[in-house]
């Protein structure tokens, strides 16, 4: 058995932390076909909305006035 010493290879990783009885991938089916982009937002923009779905919905609110200004353009 590894001595505890050893099984520390990351400097922000504990001693405590044991993976050895881990499995790969365990959990890898539940994302297969699933679309997720992480986005960070600065922390002041964040201060304005409340949860994802008011983020959400705000992008979409630009976006549809965006489509809008660029149909203006070209015609």
């Amino acid at each position: 058995m590894k001595k505890q010493a050893d099984r520390v290879k990351e400097p922000d990783m504990l001693a405590e932390y044991d993976f050895s009885g881990g499995v790969r991938g365990r959990y890898a089916d539940r994302f297969k076909g699933v679309k997720s982009d992480v986005v960070v937002l600065a922390p002041d923009v964040a201060e304005m909305f409340g949860d994802s779905k008011s983020v959400n919905e705000a992008l979409r609110v630009i976006a549809k006035l965006a489509g809008k200004q660029a149909k203006k353009s070209a015609v």
